[in-house]
């Protein structure tokens, strides 16, 4: 820190948006907003439950009025205001297995005004891939499909009804994250597709929310050689693309902590590259297990160094100045005061209300997605093999919701196989008698040999519809957020 200007440190607040942990904003955290801090970004360590949430956000306020609170909230699989129950949206593979635009809508209504009641004003949602690759191990069920007409129109559904509810809305993840077969968590994908397939495939969404309104755009980690080289969070031409897709309002990155990018070029000077990329805000990501005012001052310093050099021009931040101000009117005037009660203990009745309403169209909507074929009932003691094999490090690694929300309502006993085991090693573990289920995500060439000897068993498919296995008993799940789980388990308990 020590040389660089006053005005330094502010410009390079001006495009930060930290994470931070525990539910009191640090001290660091709230210097940094009295100075010109854009925003900062919630995950589940600052979200517990929505009265300390509420608190949260109104401290933030009190330091800076005009900050931006931004939740990473996305529903069923993907969910940091109900994490650790699970969310009570069934999420956007679900929405787009009914396709009823007016219930996508009022799931988008519900959300935002929940996002609203605890002072949350932008949403990190609706996710615009098109998962156009049933192995997927990053997007999956988060997306609303595997056609871009579907996602387009349920990407514009649920960003219409965040506007209803009183929030601004984030696409995700630009130029399409869902042709891509690793996780940008933990290294950089390739997607290898030429520019007509992804301007008739993967864009549509994005021109058809950026048509509709949309607040804010997210650039993913991820290469792709038709428009640059550069991972597209930090490509210049990736950029202009949305401009030239006619994207007039700020353009933010993914977490730039994630190893696609914080491994090369590295974390300081992915920020700088991104800046010099066009983006506006750069998402830091969160700072669970990490120190997190280190993480933050890493940035800012680099950003600091950067414009000091030159390497940042002052038009570049004088464009990103003028989007973010009409971004802050706009935000401002949609925005309606938290109604949360500040009690520590439970929330006030606007809040509570508007929880039952995410709770009633999420269990509608849950009830219409969820698809059953033969057979699916479970008795106490029948035995559920968890055979997910891949971690999803967007949801917060492995959810365990669907699992235990079974184990509760049917009575059955769960195992988690070791990692590697063969399929005849599953067999084993299959013991005559109970009834066999089978929790599945990814393809599996293993569930094929288990169900030719098991017929009988019962496969609960949570990922994609596309990724399930040929079973005589099945349910598609679309997904592990609890709405998700709660109607899987009615239906296997009748």
């Amino acid at each position: 820190m020590t040389g660089h200007s006053t005005s330094g440190r502010r410009v390079a607040h001006h495009l930060l948006m930290p994470g931070f942990s525990g539910t009191v904003a640090p001290t660091w955290l709230l210097e940094a907003a009295r100075d010109g801090l854009a925003g900062v970004v919630l995950f589940a360590g600052n979200t517990p439950d929505l009265p300390t949430t509420a608190a949260l956000t109104e401290q933030l306020y009190d330091a800076a009025p005009g900050l931006l609170i931004a939740v990473d909230e996305e529903g069923g699989d993907v969910s940091r205001l109900q994490a650790a129950a699970g969310s009570y949206l069934p999420g956007a593979a679900a929405l787009g297995a009914v396709d009823d635009v007016g219930l996508t809508f009022r799931c988008g209504l519900a959300l935002g005004r929940v996002l609203v009641a605890v002072g949350i004003n932008l949403a990190l949602a609706p996710v615009l891939d098109v998962n156009s690759r049933a192995d997927n191990p990053v997007i999956g069920v988060r997306s609303f499909g595997a056609t871009p007409e579907l996602v387009s129109r349920h990407g514009v559904a649920f960003l219409d009804g965040l506007h209803a509810g009183g929030v601004a809305g984030c696409g995700k993840h630009f130029p399409g994250h869902g042709d891509t077969a690793v996780d940008s968590h933990l290294t950089l994908p390739v997607l290898d597709a030429d520019l007509s397939t992804l301007q008739k495939r993967d864009l549509p969404p994005f021109v058809a929310a950026i048509d509709a309104g949309l607040d804010v755009l997210m650039t993913g980690h991820l290469r792709v050689p038709a428009i640059g080289e550069a991972p597209a969070s930090l490509e210049p031409a990736v950029t202009a693309l949305a401009r030239k897709l006619g994207f007039a309002g700020p353009i933010m990155t993914d977490a730039l902590d994630m190893a696609a990018v914080a491994a090369d070029p590295g974390f300081g000077e992915a920020c700088v590259r991104a800046v010099e990329a066009g983006a506006d805000l750069l998402c830091l990501g969160t700072t669970a297990g990490r120190d997190d005012e280190d993480l933050f001052r890493i940035a800012r310093d680099a950003l600091m160094t950067a414009i000091e050099q030159r390497r940042i021009t002052s038009d570049r931040l004088h464009e990103g100045a003028l989007r973010m101000a009409r971004f802050r009117t706009s935000t401002a005037a949609r925005r309606m005061s938290p109604t949360m009660a500040r009690s520590p203990d439970a929330p006030g009745p606007e809040v509570a209300a508007t929880l039952d309403e995410l709770e009633q169209v999420g269990a509608e909507a849950a009830a219409r997605a969820v698809h059953t074929l033969g057979d699916v009932r479970l008795r106490p003691g029948d035995l559920v093999l968890d055979l997910r094999r891949t971690a999803d490090h967007a949801a917060g690694l492995r959810s365990t919701t669907l699992t235990r929300v079974l184990s509760e309502v049917c009575g059955v006993t769960v195992s988690r196989p070791p990692a590697g085991v063969t399929a005849e090693g599953l067999l084993g573990l299959a013991v005559p008698g109970p009834r066999l289920a089978l929790v599945t995500r990814e393809a599996d060439p293993r569930i094929s040999a288990l169900l030719k000897d098991r017929p009988d068993a019962l496969v609960l498919h949570v990922g994609t519809a596309e990724s399930a296995p040929v079973a005589e008993n099945l349910v598609l799940a679309h997904g592990v957020g609890f709405a998700n789980a709660r109607e899987v388990a009615s239906r296997c308990s009748r």
